[in-house]
């Protein structure tokens, strides 16, 4: 099997997580940190708004089942794009709408589906195609934060309604 990947950041990670992981063809979604300019930020750090750093979900990925296009496509339509350095309450520039591309042919695919998306918004977007320069893995106690803490009440309240809508729009993509 030949993998690719993708990294994206669509507000908070633990969000992005669920909804990416749970897709076939996707063999691991890990959140972690880019684009800023500190090198091995921590969370803390990140959620100071000063590291540059965005909150981003890094994609490996089966293409023979699930296509960079198809990954792009879910990312606009699973978080506001519109809204600069927000997803909801979450405020600050770690919260960004961000594409991190890995090669030439994945900024072309996220520009053409950028333009795309833009059709169905009233207010133009905001995402950052930008070439991917680094990425640094979230603590461990992140990931599969979703699957591990539904009890916890921002999965609740937030995660939980946000991966509903998708599971709903995009069933025939997810995984058995």
């Amino acid at each position: 099997m030949q993998t690719e990947q993708a990294t994206f950041g669509s507000g908070c990670f633990w969000c992005s997580e669920a909804v990416f992981g749970s897709l076939k063809g996707v063999i691991s979604a890990e959140p972690g940190y880019s684009g800023g300019h500190v090198p091995d930020p921590t969370y803390e750090q990140v959620c100071t708004d000063t590291t540059g750093h965005a909150e981003v979900v890094r994609i490996t990925f089966d293409p023979a089942v699930i296509s960079y296009e198809q990954l792009v496509e879910v990312f606009f339509s699973t978080h506001d794009p519109t809204t600069p350095n927000r997803q909801g309450e979450d405020v600050g520039t770690q919260y960004r709408s961000v594409i991190f591309y890995h090669s030439e042919e994945q900024r072309d695919i996220a520009e053409r589906v950028r333009e795309k998306a833009a059709k169905r918004w009233d207010s133009p977007i905001v995402t950052e195609i930008s070439p991917l320069a680094n990425f640094y893995p979230a603590e461990d106690y992140h990931r599969n934060y979703f699957a591990n803490h539904p009890e916890q009440a921002y999965c609740r309240m937030v995660i939980a309604p946000k991966v509903a809508k998708f599971r709903a729009k995009y069933a025939q993509l997810l995984k058995g």
